[in-house]
């Protein structure tokens, strides 16, 4: 994986005491004496972590835990077990790594354990809590939402739960009414793809949103979204701590494109991919279908290739992957073109999986009437649709060559987003939305609930929206791709 660092300015960065120069190490790094320039740089996943230290990890509470747990008597017969402040996940789990930390005489950066805790923070009789699903779609979210509603009922007694319709639009006076939420009305909801919420996409004033928890009386929120929704939870909480009201927020990660830092992965991503691998297998029938037929596939992915990577692995069936990692030449001899004609001449037929954030430097700029780019709703920068420019890109270039060419293309995105979750997603699910209400029961904020080395822990939400997580094209879920496609390693 890779990643880029906002946080750090100047032309040298210090790492636990090391300088390392631009171009080593990476960041989006304002030069001083320019204001206006900034240098994109790459981190790889072992300098993400080494830039990480204990503090970055410490969780927010609202208080001291008096109140005695519900799940007391499971524990004492030794159905489950609770969590200790010492129980710790390691940020770093290669011994190399830890040596050296401990050489340093530096504190282990170590993620908090989820699970539930023996004392809890709030009243389950006299908590009300909330549930918020913002931004796209994504396999599990039903899931999530009838978690978190079976575990706070059924585990803790919670009686109060209110659904916020189509985002944080529903925290809004502009918002319909909430659903008040129970174990009937959920009961089936995991077997549909999408959210009973509703969602939708924008920034809403923080105040106007703790107004309308504070009225309802919310004292937990559980906020489902992805790394727009999460930065709009953290100004939340800044609201909220403003004000020194003791409401907990808790995210649980939603982004298809498995973009999020310091968690293995998240919901709905495993559906995603698994689904497109039916779409792809279709691409292939349709390719060797034709004499030099081609099956185009745009699969999700605004700045990481995951989805891209693994359908590809998944489906064995793939000859060119092209993920926005790696910069996309179509011309000369060692261009994506050149490759897809010796593959049609070796071959006759080829599969290409583009991901849609891939080639934007080949789109033609999508700028408003100020050349500035334009952005939807959440502030993310409207892409260029790859899929068409490459559909005509590819067209031309044979057409050019008199060379017979039989391409269908396919953009199967808004399908895969609203698949229900596979078997593994909905375990998945049901694991995290049951940390997150132990999570927000023993007072813990501004947190969301990943899986690191296997283990569920809390992430702090300044963390996890630090970097964007990418494929790190020098580590082995790139060069998998290369050896299983046999495409070059790079075009240029």
């Amino acid at each position: 994986m890779r990643t880029t660092d906002s946080g750090a300015a100047g032309h040298t960065l210090t790492t636990r005491g090391r300088n390392t120069k631009l171009g080593i190490l990476g960041a989006i790094v304002n030069i001083p004496g320019s204001p206006r320039k900034t240098l994109t740089l790459t981190l790889t996943e072992p300098e993400r972590t080494q830039r990480v230290e204990a503090t970055d990890l410490l969780v927010k509470t609202l208080g001291r835990c008096e109140q005695p747990s519900p799940l007391a008597a499971r524990f004492d017969v030794g159905m489950l077990h609770p969590v200790g402040g010492a129980d710790r996940v390691l940020l770093e789990d290669q011994t190399s790594n830890v040596v050296e930390r401990a050489a340093q005489s530096s504190e282990m950066p170590s993620f908090e354990l989820a699970g539930p805790r023996d004392k809890i923070f709030f009243d389950p009789n006299e908590l009300r809590a909330g549930i918020v699903t913002c931004g796209g779609l994504c396999p599990g979210i039903n899931n999530v939402i009838r978690g978190l509603v079976l575990e706070l009922r059924h585990a803790y007694g919670v009686r109060d739960i209110y659904g916020f319709r189509y985002g944080f639009e529903g925290l809004t006076r502009r918002g319909q009414p909430p659903l008040r939420l129970n174990p009937d009305l959920v009961a089936d909801i995991h077997q549909h793809g999408g959210t009973m919420l509703g969602t939708s996409r924008g920034g809403q004033e923080p105040a106007e949103m703790v107004e309308t928890l504070v009225a309802l009386g919310i004292r937990a929120l559980f906020v489902v979204g992805g790394d727009g929704t999460l930065r709009g939870a953290m100004k939340l909480v800044a609201e909220i701590e403003k004000r020194g009201l003791s409401i907990a927020v808790v995210g649980v990660p939603k982004t298809i494109d498995n973009d999020i830092h310091f968690i293995d992965r998240s919901f709905g991503f495993e559906s995603a991919y698994a689904a497109a691998v039916e779409v792809i297998r279709s691409a292939h029938v349709e390719a060797k279908g034709a004499r030099n037929g081609v099956g185009l596939v745009k699969l999700m992915g605004r700045h990481s290739g995951f989805i891209a990577c693994h359908a590809a692995l998944a489906s064995t069936d793939v000859n060119f992957v092209l993920i926005p990692e790696v910069k996309l030449a179509l011309q000369g001899e060692g261009g994506f073109l050149r490759a897809l004609e010796r593959r049609l001449a070796e071959r006759a037929h080829a599969v290409v999986v583009v991901a849609e954030g891939a080639g934007q430097e080949l789109c033609a700029e999508p700028g408003g009437a100020d050349g500035a780019p334009q952005t939807d709703l959440s502030g993310n920068v409207r892409l260029g649709d790859i899929g068409y420019v490459l559909r005509d890109r590819i067209t031309q270039y044979f057409q050019d060559r008199r060379t017979e060419l039989t391409l269908k293309y396919i953009d199967p995105s808004y399908q895969i987003r609203s698949v229900p979750a596979s078997p593994s997603d909905s375990v998945f699910c049901w694991n995290m939305a049951r940390n997150a209400v132990h999570a927000a029961m023993a007072g813990n904020t501004e947190l969301l609930i990943g899986r690191w080395h296997h283990r569920f822990v809390h992430v702090p939400l300044p963390l996890a929206t630090r970097f964007r997580k990418q494929v790190d094209v020098t580590e082995d879920l790139w060069m998998s791709v290369i050896e299983s496609t046999g495409q070059p390693v790079s075009f240029g």
